[in-house]
């Protein structure tokens, strides 16, 4: 059970974790409130729907169409009736309820699949007993409600990124880093849009592929860009799926890859200024010659430093092409988006330190990139396409 002393610093982390106004969250949380009206009449009748029970105490009677208005929107809830005048508790507190349930929902985030620590918690905040079995149930229509979101339709993108993170998972009785792999686009009107997130046990070529493959079984299409870092996996997987596809290596990472073949400090300052200089170049043949001068000075005092920026930096070059207005370069140079995005991951997982299994870790991070994507969708255009 939870002390009443944490009770504060429980409803601060958990408001941090799934604050912000979103249509996603608030489909979830009718789900949660018509759910919860419905145990709670269970429990005023002392009987489910069509059960035959000597402790029985009354009728249901339908429901009543009600409208909430909460931070994440306006509700549309069936509110459940009885023969005696029922109503359910959690409607007469209004907001206070919504941020019980909100609590009671992002603890089931952070448990995963302990129940019997989710079942303790909406006790306390809702007021009413919930069983292991209500529990599942919930977090089963939550799951549905996500999984229907990574299975959205999708359509033509431009530009995609492509990224991935980890975290520490529970599998088969050890604690491993689970990839957690995202795809980011930008849709017809020049908004941003996260297209989907998987959980994989790696980076493995087969892991991005399959995922890959599920965003075109979804029906993306017309991709001209691809940018992503040079991880061997993402690397073979992209040729197979997106094969002739332009591919922009990311240049920040590029910059910190080079990094490993310096000689001393002095000398990563230097090299970080010429790679910045050579990006920064207004044309592709202006970006090639600054390369090429970097090679011919350090051919002979860094040899292997020479040879990797000779094979390595072109694959930043892409951005300079041609059919990639000058306007749209700077936002397509790298993954630094989505690396923005995975650090509010982080932070947002950090909470949970160790996941007891990969569902609890979608869970988890589905919920926060459904949040940030529909941020990006109802906020300003990210690039003027038209």
């Amino acid at each position: 059970m939870i002390r009443p002393q944490e009770d504060i610093s429980l409803t601060s982390r958990v408001l941090e974790l799934l604050s912000g106004d979103n249509g996603a969250i608030g489909r979830a949380l009718e789900l949660i409130f018509n759910q919860a009206m419905l145990l709670e009449r269970e429990r005023h009748l002392k009987a489910s729907a069509y059960e035959r029970s000597d402790e029985r105490t009354g009728y249901a009677n339908g429901f009543k169409p009600k409208s909430l208005k909460t931070r994440s929107g306006v509700l549309e809830l069936k509110v459940p009736q009885t023969r005696d005048g029922f109503y359910p508790a959690c409607l007469d507190k209004g907001l206070r309820s919504e941020r019980a349930l909100k609590a009671s929902l992002a603890e089931m985030y952070i448990q995963g699949v302990s129940t019997r620590k989710m079942a303790a918690i909406t006790e306390k905040l809702c007021g009413f007993e919930i069983s292991s079995n209500d529990v599942s149930r919930l977090s089963k229509e939550l799951d549905d409600e996500f999984e229907c979101w990574r299975n959205r339709p999708l359509g033509e993108y431009r530009y995609l990124w492509l990224d991935a993170r980890y975290e520490k998972v529970r599998h088969d009785g050890h604690v491993i880093d689970c990839a957690v792999l995202i795809a980011k686009g930008v849709n017809q009107a020049g908004k941003r849009e996260v297209l989907g997130v998987s959980v994989s046990l790696s980076e493995a070529e087969v892991h991005w592929r399959s995922f890959l493959q599920s965003l075109l079984k979804r029906g993306l299409h017309g991709v001209g860009l691809v940018i992503s870092d040079a991880h061997k996996g993402l690397r073979a997987a992209r040729r197979s799926i997106f094969s002739g596809v332009s591919w922009q290596r990311c240049q920040f990472h590029l910059q910190q890859n080079a990094q490993a073949y310096v000689n001393s400090l002095k000398q990563r300052a230097e090299v970080g200024e010429r790679i910045r200089d050579i990006f920064n170049a207004p044309t592709n043949s202006d970006a090639e010659r600054l390369l090429k001068a970097a090679v011919e000075h350090y051919a002979k005092g860094n040899p292997k430093l020479a040879e990797w920026l000779e094979e390595n930096i072109p694959e930043g070059f892409a951005v300079f092409s041609e059919k990639i207005p000058k306007n749209h370069r700077k936002r397509l140079r790298t993954t630094n988006p989505l690396e923005r995005l995975n650090r509010e991951i982080k932070r947002r997982t950090r909470t949970a330190c160790l996941f007891p299994n990969e569902a609890a870790c979608l869970r988890l991070v589905t919920a926060i990139v459904i949040e940030t994507s529909e941020e990006w969708l109802l906020g300003k255009t990210y690039l003027a396409l038209n």
